[in-house]
């Protein structure tokens, strides 16, 4: 079943061609990282523009997530059985489909369904993308190749963010999901040419039941936490809440009883797994949702304009982008126990700096605490990563990455759901959402809860964050410097 065309294999390809594969990889990264970001500036003018309820508009965000969740690992076992370069360009059709059809989104069920057409493809892509690295590289030049696969996915949180602030103040939110359209179709055209199958096929076992089970528990969980923002507990909240948390343990279950699982529990017997993929939850679930508090900080107490808004948080991800290459040479020095740590300290003292923010507060302070931020994040992330994989046995190396991953996306997902119901202590119920979606204008004691609730959330956003930071540290007790 594998390809036969010894001419096309990536090793034995011109640099022009493999520079050119490069490149269509890194775009498909960055169009999918782009979406993680763009949409946040957008959030306010959708919903005004579609009317969807208060409760549902964040979900144009989470169910994005957490198709990406779902899916993570069972479309890389695609790629072994298919093609990853077919299931790549696959990705690639479905975003730019998924894309066109938000653009055209006319109410809240049509924009958040095509969101989730939408993350089946950034699924694809993102999932693929390093195998595809693999199969396309000598091992020699992987290392480069996958540096500029994550500075990739570093420009694109940076494009969301300019780009999502210049469309929403300047054309029309809907153009944020047209752009990806001729972008795509451009990459996906280039990809015919100069990527192609060259790895052998392996037959796998999809494991359905652990998909189900975990997009019905997680979506149960995640339903039952943003209502609970701007409702009262009631049976139907707690019905959700409870059958959610009821599947999750079903999930587990199944987990521990499948030949193929989508999360091979045998490696949490490794000593150091478990806390470095525990870390990678709880920064997710501190640290995503700051993007999205900050923005809404910026438009709703201080009252700038997207644009405005975004161009204050570019200084922190460049500095993330550029940290995070350095450090991750500096874990192949002296182990990713200590910088992963360190980095994850840094984050929580940004996070510390955003509670400070009041309806007065000099707006150098939002950008020295986003520069802190993506420097503690551009540390955590490569010095994590290669914990993980120093950690797992080289047979397994596709499947560690994946669990990484998928713990890493799960803290995504609960990250708004987390921040929504802290901040709504300090804020009435019926206006917390309003307020945070920027549906409602900010005024006296409005205005005043608004910030109360926002610091509220970041040092909930902190606590999390120390979590990992413990967690971190404690998987290297046994050599604190090495981390073996």
């Amino acid at each position: 079943m594998t390809d036969t065309r010894p001419a096309r294999s990536g090793q034995q390809a011109p640099a022009a061609r493999t520079g050119l594969a490069l490149a269509v990889i890194v775009t498909g990264v960055l169009i999918t990282a782009v979406d993680t970001t763009i949409v946040v500036l957008a959030l306010p003018e959708i919903q005004r523009s579609l009317r969807i309820g208060l409760t549902s508009v964040v979900w144009v965000i989470i169910g994005y997530l957490l198709v990406i969740t779902i899916l993570a690992t069972q479309v890389g076992r695609l790629g072994d059985m298919f093609g990853r370069v077919r299931m790549y360009r696959t990705g690639f059709i479905i975003f730019i489909v998924g894309s066109a059809l938000c653009a055209l989104a006319w109410d809240e069920g049509s924009i958040i369904a095509f969101r989730l057409v939408q993350g089946i493809g950034g699924a694809l892509v993102t999932a693929n993308s390093g195998a595809v690295i693999a199969d396309t590289f000598p091992p020699e030049r992987r290392g480069r190749a996958y540096g500029f696969n994550s500075i990739g996915w570093s420009l694109g949180a940076v494009i969301g963010i300019v780009l999502g602030g210049v469309i929403v103040t300047f054309i029309s939110w809907r153009w944020i999901f047209w752009i990806n359209v001729p972008i795509g179709i451009g990459a996906y055209l280039v990809a015919l040419r100069v990527l192609h199958d060259t790895g052998q096929r392996r037959r796998h076992r999809i494991d359905w039941a652990g998909m189900v089970t975990l997009g019905l528990g997680l979506s149960g969980v995640l339903w039952a936490m943003t209502r609970l923002a701007t409702a009262s507990v009631d049976l139907t909240l707690l019905g959700y809440l409870v059958g959610g948390l009821a599947l999750l343990v079903v999930f587990v279950l199944i987990e521990r009883a499948q030949p193929e699982p989508m999360l091979n529990l045998s490696l949490f017997s490794i000593p150091t797994m478990t806390p470095s993929l525990l870390a990678a939850m709880f920064q997710a679930i501190g640290n995503f949702a700051v993007l999205f508090l900050v923005i809404m900080y910026l438009q709703g107490a201080r009252g700038l304009r997207p644009i405005d808004a975004s161009l204050l948080l570019v200084p922190g991800y460049v500095v993330g982008g550029v940290v995070g290459p350095l450090v991750g040479r500096l874990s192949d020095r002296i182990g990713p126990v200590l910088p992963a740590t360190v980095g994850l300290a840094i984050q929580a003292l940004a996070f510390a700096i955003y509670a400070q923010a009041g309806l007065t507060t000099p707006l150098w302070l939002i950008v020295v605490a986003s520069v802190v931020n993506g420097f503690g994040t551009g540390a955590f992330f490569p010095a994590n990563t290669s914990a993980v994989m120093k950690a797992s046995p080289p047979e397994v190396f596709g499947v560690a990455s994946g669990m990484l991953r998928t713990f890493s996306n799960v803290g995504m997902v609960f990250s708004f759901a987390v921040a929504f119901l802290v901040a709504a202590h300090s804020i009435a119920k019926g206006l917390a959402f309003a307020i945070f979606v920027g549906t409602t204008r900010l005024h006296g004691p409005y205005a005043s809860a608004f910030a109360q609730g926002l610091h509220a959330a970041f040092y909930s956003a902190m606590g999390l964050v120390a979590i990992a930071a413990v967690l971190s540290a404690v998987r290297g007790r046994r050599g604190f410097i090495t981390g073996r």
